[in-house]
Formats: structure tokens, sequence, C-alpha cells
């Protein structure tokens, strides 16, 4: 009897160590969501800001000229109405002046804006900060993996668990 007592006391005990060696081996991985960390992160950024309002200045622009151009084809209308075709062929060539001009600007001020946007977007200050506070999360939580869920096709489930984006937004200050 005892002699299987000490067995069964050698497998357990066998069996605890195998267990937490193998425990000690499984993967720990972690996943961020790194479009919500960018939006954090830019949003309160004085570039993203600039940005902002360049575009606002430039939509208020292109749509006080869509406004000029619409009060133009008004009186255009008018001109033609009362027979006074002279002044209704000078208002059609200040209306395909403006226009021109319209589109020219709407195309230069988009590109300008595109490559701001590029910039932000491109930005090795936040990509630095981003891996620095992954490095350090991945290193103080144990995980040996970190996953984008922008490159998830891989990742079919995950449990929100080893959602560590709220951590990076916070450690990032955002």
């Amino acid at each position: 009897m005892r002699r299987v007592q000490k067995r069964v006391v050698v497998v357990c005990v066998y069996a605890a160590v195998t267990a937490s060696l193998w425990a000690q081996q499984i993967t720990r991985f972690a996943v961020v969501d790194t479009s919500r960390v960018y939006n954090a992160y830019f949003r309160n950024s004085s570039n993203v800001r600039n940005y902002e309002n360049r575009r606002a200045e430039y939509q208020r622009e292109i749509q006080e000229r869509t406004e000029e151009l619409r009060q133009l084809q008004q009186r255009k209308l008018e001109y033609q109405r009362s027979g006074n075709d002279a002044a209704a062929m000078r208002i059609e060539s200040e209306i395909t002046r403006k226009t021109d001009f319209l589109t020219e600007y709407t195309n230069a001020k988009n590109v300008e804006l595109e490559s701001m946007q590029r910039s932000l977007r491109h930005s090795d200050e936040f990509y630095q900060r981003l891996y620095s506070v992954l490095a350090r999360i991945a290193e103080n939580g144990g995980y040996t993996m970190i996953l984008s869920l922008q490159q998830s096709n891989g990742i079919l489930w995950y449990s929100s668990s080893v959602d560590v984006t709220d951590q990076v937004i916070a450690e990032l200050g955002l």
C-alpha cells in the first residue's frame, strides 16, 4: 500500500513539475488596435490641429467661392430673362473664369492636404513612442508577442483580455 502511495505521490509530483514547465513555455500574446492608438495620438497633436484648421479654412474658401458662383448664375438667368444678352455673356465669361480658378484652387489645396496627411501618418516620433510603449507593456505583462489588429488576416479570434490598446493609449498619455 505504501508503495502505491509512493508511486501516486511521485506521479503527482512529476505531473506538477511537467505542468509547471509546460506552462512556462506557453507563448503569451496581446493585441493592439493601432488604428485607435493612432487616432488618439493625433487627435491631441498640434500638427493634426494645424491640418484640421487648414482643411476647415480651405473648405470655407471653397464654399464662399461656390456661393459666389451660384449668385453669378442667378444674375445670368435674370439678365437672360430680361433679354440683356450682352450682360448675360459678360457674366458667363466671369463664371467660366471663376469656375476654372475654383477647380485649380481645389485641386491644389487637396494635394497640399494629402501631403500633410501623409506626413502625419508616417511620423517617426509617433512610431518611436509607440514601439517603446509596446516593448514596455510586453516586458511588464510577460508577452512574447503583440499583434496588430490592422494586420488581422491571421487573427481569427482573440479574447478581449489580451487587448492592450487602452493600456497603450494610457501610457502614451492620450
